[in-house]
């Protein structure tokens, strides 16, 4: 299964990873979207909402569950993948690039110390099976 060393994880499967200048894209890993299957509904928030970190941005609805989506640190919304709710494939095509779902300003660049690497995020996983 497929990891990226460069992001980090929430024990909720988002992960976060920088882009540049405390710009941050967030989306749903590998594993949470395996687990998912066919995804059928999907909210995304909109740009401009401030969140604190582990408070709900989003829903997605698959066929087999429901579940929020959590943010990984405080931050506000500055994008939206817009193509994601009627395009959910794009997520398990390229989860950790174009899959994206928001990217967020960063509020607290602290808060990514309490969040796992890839090498935790990995034996997290292993727990889980």
């Amino acid at each position: 299964m497929m990891i990226d060393a460069d992001a980090r994880y929430l024990k909720s499967h988002e992960w976060i990873k920088e882009q540049k200048d405390d710009v941050f894209s967030v989306g749903l890993s590998v594993y949470a979207l395996e687990q998912l299957g066919d995804i059928v509904y999907m909210e995304l928030p909109e740009v401009g909402k401030e969140f604190k970190k582990e408070e709900p941005f989003g829903v997605v609805e698959s066929v087999k569950s429901a579940a929020d989506m959590y943010m990984p640190i405080s931050g506000k919304i500055i994008a939206v993948n817009v193509d994601a709710p009627d395009n959910p494939d794009m997520l398990s095509k390229d989860a950790y690039g174009d899959g994206w779902l928001i990217k967020i300003e960063a509020a607290d660049l602290a808060e990514l110390d309490a969040l796992m690497d890839a090498a935790a995020y990995g034996k997290f996983l292993e727990t889980e099976g």
